[in-house]
């Protein structure tokens, strides 16, 4: 195996490396959006039950 050829045996495993680094930061990325966007929603949630609970009792108080 000559020079060249190992110097192309490199490039390629280099590629093939920065290749996977890529795959896998998209990979961490598409992650971290969707625990955020799961995380939005269940505080949409609580501070909708919450809303509901106080309009709730704010009825409860005008009414006495």
């Amino acid at each position: 195996m000559g020079i060249a050829d190992q110097f192309k045996d490199k490039a390629q495993e280099l590629a093939d490396q920065a290749k996977k680094n890529v795959g896998d930061k998209k990979g961490d990325a598409r992650q971290r959006s969707s625990s955020e966007a799961s995380e939005r929603g269940r505080d949409r949630a609580q501070n909708a039950s919450r809303n509901a609970g106080r309009g709730t009792h704010d009825r409860i108080d005008d009414e006495s």
